[in-house]
């Protein structure tokens, strides 16, 4: 079920353009203390509202049933949803990402077996391959969106979500939410595993091929990911962050 809301006119809060996406969705990014001054002086809560992230349209939260989600009224976009024990689902997939991802990284990848001679190679002897053969700018691409990216991005929730499951609010939440987006993106295992197969592929005819642990891992890491991303409620974590500050 969908909600589309009505768009809340606050003029003083209008001539701040489009800065204003960033009063809700990460307060702190401003300074704070002229945008709090502002909702104080209107007698407005800043966590009863929040900014479309797409069009930066300013609308007033309002509680949702069920499974529902809030859509902007001016682009569609999805404001926030409905998500049952969000946190606790992200933190045991971020967990599950981490040990897949040591497990990934301790064991063999692939092996080639031609006639009697088997070669096995994991995930870093393949990216150091690439770079003494004179691909250094592939080999630093495939170990940082393979591997650094991925594992910045569950430290990120591990740090943001362990406390939170303790009871205590991390310092450095707004910061390490701001960094968690811009690490998303960079994040491409499953390019990385579409390139695999189209070499096992091509190197089916000419030796055996023998799938190894990481490969399996590598494989249920790339799921485990997409529902941690999935699983996450920021909207929630913000809200946190306003009620404790």
């Amino acid at each position: 079920m969908s909600i589309n809301y009505e768009l809340t006119k606050i003029n003083s809060i209008d001539t701040i353009g489009v800065q204003k996406i960033w009063i809700f969705t990460n307060p702190l990014r401003l300074g704070s203390t002229k945008f709090r001054s502002i909702f104080k002086e209107e007698g407005l809560q800043m966590d009863s509202f929040i900014a479309c992230h797409e069009c930066d349209v300013i609308h007033r939260i309002k509680p949702l049933p069920g499974k529902g989600a809030a859509h902007c009224i001016r682009c569609g976009a999805v404001l926030y949803k409905h998500k049952t024990n969000s946190l606790e689902r992200t933190l045991a997939f971020t967990l599950a990402g981490l040990i897949l991802f040591v497990l990934a990284n301790s064991f063999p990848f692939l092996g080639l077996k031609i006639g009697a001679q088997v070669r096995e190679t994991t995930l870093i002897t393949g990216i150091h391959e690439l770079y003494v053969q004179g691909m250094q700018i592939i080999a630093v691409l495939v170990l940082i969106t393979t591997m650094l990216a991925p594992l910045l991005q569950m430290m990120c929730l591990v740090y943001v979500l362990l406390p939170l499951k303790f009871g205590r609010l991390p310092k450095m939440l707004p910061r390490v939410m701001r960094f968690l987006e811009h690490v998303l993106p960079w994040s491409m295992m499953e390019v990385f595993m579409i390139g695999i197969l189209v070499s096992v592929v091509k190197l089916a005819g000419m030796a055996k091929i023998i799938p190894g642990i990481s490969l399996y891992s590598f494989l249920a890491l790339i799921f485990v990911l997409a529902a941690m991303i999935v699983s996450l409620d920021s909207h929630l974590l913000w809200q946190k962050w306003e009620k404790a500050s």
